[in-house]
């Protein structure tokens, strides 16, 4: 007979997964905006964002109030490297009068009490803050703020349900004039156990309550919180899984001892009585029995790909109030000292229009004779006088030079109804002693490379067209004539700068004396972008580079270019837009951090717009930044690493990464493991945010560099409105999750008069370089005829 009562208490392993797949779907109703309502599993918010990090301190607070007894206490937390905290506290009754009166008695109870317990300790002339745990079902809107949705525990208080409990206890507080109380949180007992344990032990991120009630709470991910706004960082949710089952989700477990327990019980139906509450025990007595051992089996068993440790907390419900307002603190603190290291990154529109003026301002200068030498924008003519129209065909050869690899494509371009443009390219390394070697070197390596394309391709024999891109400042006499103005991007090749480049390839052609090539065209990757482009859509005549470098080009108006002859036609204007800012006329909006870049870079002193929007640099701010927040110890507990101190470890393609909103926070810790940066998902929040700041300033300042270019092309055709396409390549714009967009946006605001596409380029420096090729050869043959 005995048995036949307990069969039904008995569950295999396969009903409790079952009830685990039933709990986990009533977990994700319980998140949701649209489902919430009907969910049994309430997952309420607790607006506590983060655990203790051990770097908190200070004299806290507590009132705990959810049981037979009421807890007012006193915790001393101390920053002195062993996470130690001293808590004094005492104990008073909860009257039935009390508990069942009106929610004004109550508060002024807790008021009272709290008076009594800070002038036993000598407390009252402080001003401290106050953490209030308060066990039952809230819906919080804020970490001070809380309506109380239902009572549990026999506490029955009239007038309370449905308002905001932290209020009615402040109004409370504010009677006794004596004392200067700050209530900085509210707190469940399940999520001060959480606390609790957290400050002794930082895995600790799910806290459990087995006693009078039973609860759990849990850090989770912001992005899976459709109750709250936001998607960065994490939160822990009071799930109040009390209530799982009152749906009927559990009937076919629940016995008739359930169902006779439910019906005499102050709730029926309501609050699922697990058997633990049949149990009428303590958590005291249930952890001195078996109970607690069976509970971690079952887990284990249930979970064995988690290593789940149990540990016991110590007054965590009072503690934990304490633990949780001295995180609010810290957190608050952190938050300021955050806020003013990333506030120079903010920029206003009203910046960002200075910006603008101050870009136009420059490229008026370099379009003009008697500024032109001074100026920062230097204002390059490419000597491409038109865009593709179609007609162009034939096979041309493109190098592409412009970053650590090198391409050699051969392009065939076929025109009329079956137009279209077929590559075949090779990509060649160039090493750094190369890079950085002598200018006979780097062309003797590029000719190399191209006669190892032609053996490739079969066709060493043939006297090809050739277009080389060649992405650095280049001051051109002719489309065939580049001299280069000065190296960017890592190169440093001797004997280079001042030179004409495209006599020091011919030369190390006739070095090897194995081939010959027709080269038309030096062409800046920029330009190769924006023909690109043209090709689809005759309307794009803005190139936009945004990747390692950064740079623009655009179809100017001839009579505008002083320093070319003529006025008649259009010239593609090479900006390299990088230097803008060289001559200090944006140090206003320089950072600390953008002149410790630009000290150790290279180039000091040059390519400062560059060195703020491109992505060579984006990852070395971002760096500096970090190490400076770990020295005032808001990241990695103070410590910086090997790894932070090495320049360049933090390259660009991690911003991408990390800033991805698909990114769990777990997946950006391991992205900074990997760069050698043991992080806390705290830290691995931060570190989000400064990526952020970056990114977006960079793309911000982008665009207001092109609203100053297309403003400029609107006034050029004379228009109130234009229509104009811009053509773009760069791994920033492309790869990155949000700067394309953030570029935009800031385009639209400076320039509400340009109605501007964007059109991602497909190969600019290979397919572009033989684009302007073919038009250059098209262009030669009607001047010829």
């Amino acid at each position: 007979q005995v048995d036949r009562y307990l069969y039904h208490m008995r569950l295999s392993d396969d009903v409790l997964l079952d009830v685990m797949a039933r709990f986990r779907a009533e977990m994700a109703k319980g998140l949701g905006r649209d489902t919430n309502s009907t969910a049994t599993v309430k997952m309420l918010p607790s607006f506590v964002r983060s655990l203790p990090d051990g770097s908190e301190k200070g004299d806290f607070l507590a009132v705990d109030l959810g049981g037979s007894q009421f807890r007012a206490l006193e915790v001393k937390v101390f920053n002195d490297g062993k996470q130690s905290s001293q808590l004094e506290s005492k104990f008073y009754p909860t009257p039935k009068e009390v508990i069942q009166g009106s929610g004004t008695e109550l508060f002024s109870y807790v008021a009272d009490c709290l008076l009594d317990f800070m002038e036993s300790k000598n407390l009252q002339h402080k001003k401290l803050p106050l953490g209030f745990t308060f066990s039952f079902p809230c819906k919080q809107t804020k970490l001070e703020e809380g309506a109380l949705l239902a009572w549990t525990k026999h506490f029955k208080v009239r007038g309370v349900q449905g308002t905001d409990v932290v209020s009615s206890l402040r109004k409370a507080l504010q009677k006794h004039k004596d004392i200067d109380v700050d209530v900085l949180a509210m707190v469940n007992d399940t999520v001060g156990t959480m606390m609790t344990c957290g400050y002794d032990d930082p895995h600790c991120e799910v806290g459990l309550i087995i006693g009078t009630g039973t609860n759990a709470c849990y850090m989770e991910e912001m992005r899976h919180i459709d109750l709250v706004e936001g998607d960065e960082g994490r939160m822990c949710i009071n799930t109040e899984w009390g209530a799982f089952g009152d749906d009927g989700a559990l009937d076919d477990l629940r016995t008739e001892f359930d169902r006779e327990l439910d019906l005499g019980s102050l709730n029926p139906g309501k609050q699922f009585k697990p058997r633990v509450k049949c149990l009428r025990e303590s958590t005291e007595t249930l952890c001195s029995r078996r109970y607690p051992k069976r509970l971690h089996k079952v887990v284990r068993r249930l979970v064995p790909n988690c290593d789940v440790r149990f540990l016991l907390s110590q007054s965590g419900s009072s503690k934990g109030a304490a633990m949780v307002t001295a995180v609010a603190y810290r957190l608050a603190a952190q938050r300021k000292q955050i806020d003013a290291v990333l506030a120079p990154f903010l920029l206003s529109l009203d910046t960002l229009r200075e910006v603008k003026n101050k870009m136009r301002a420059e490229l008026e200068y370099g379009l003009k004779r008697e500024t032109q030498a001074s100026a920062t924008v230097k204002m390059l003519p490419t000597y491409v006088c038109g865009t593709p129209d179609g007609t162009e065909s034939g096979k041309f050869l493109a190098l592409d030079l412009g970053g650590t690899n090198f391409r050699v494509l051969l392009v065939k371009i076929r025109s009329g109804r079956r137009r279209s443009v077929q590559m075949y390219n090779k990509i060649f390394a160039i090493p750094l002693e190369i890079m950085q070697g002598t200018g006979e070197e780097l062309f003797d390596h590029i000719v190399q490379c191209i006669a190892d394309f032609l053996e490739y391709m079969g066709i060493k024999g043939a006297r090809l067209p050739l277009g080389f891109t060649f992405s650095f400042p280049c001051r051109q006499a002719s489309i065939d004539k580049g001299t280069l103005v000065g190296w960017t991007k890592g190169f440093k090749a001797t004997d280079c700068e001042g030179e004409d480049v495209v006599d020091m390839l011919r030369e190390a052609i006739r070095r090897r004396n194995e081939f010959d090539l027709d080269i038309v065209a030096v062409v800046n990757d920029t330009v190769g972008t924006m023909m690109t482009c043209g090709y689809e859509d005759p309307n794009c005549e803005i190139g936009l580079i945004a990747g390692t470098g950064s740079n623009v080009c655009y179809m100017e108006d001839m009579k505008n270019i002083e320093i070319v002859e003529g006025n008649e036609g259009k010239m593609c204007i090479n900006t390299e837009w990088g230097g803008f800012g060289d001559n200090g006329c944006i140090d206003n909006i320089r950072t600390k951090y953008d002149k410790q870049v630009d000290e150790g870079s290279l180039n000091a002193g040059k390519q400062r717009y560059e060195k703020m929007t491109s992505g060579m640099y984006l990852g070395e701010i971002v760096r500096q930044i970090l190490i400076d927040l770990t020295k005032q110890g808001l990241l990695f507990r103070g410590q910086i690493s090997e790894s932070l101190r090495k320049r360049g470890i933090f390259e660009t393609k991690f911003l991408s990464q990390i800033e991805s909103d698909r990114l769990a926070l777990l997946q950006v810790r391991r992205i900074l493991q990997q760069l050698g940066l043991d992080s806390t998902c705290e830290d691995s929040i931060i570190v989000k945010e400064v990526c952020g700041a970056v990114s977006r300033r960079a793309a911000q300042l982008c665009g207001a560099g092109l609203a100053a270019i297309v403003e400029k092309k609107r006034e050029n055709r004379g228009v109130e409105h234009l229509q104009i396409t811009v053509g773009v390549d760069g791994t920033l714009y492309k790869l990155h999750p949000h700067f394309s967009r953030v570029l935009q946006e800031t385009v639209r605001e400076l320039a509400p008069q340009c109605d501007v596409t964007f059109m991602l380029s497909e190969d600019g420096s290979g397919k572009g370089a033989a684009l302007i090729t073919a038009v250059a050869k098209r262009l030669h043959n009607i001047g010829r005829k």
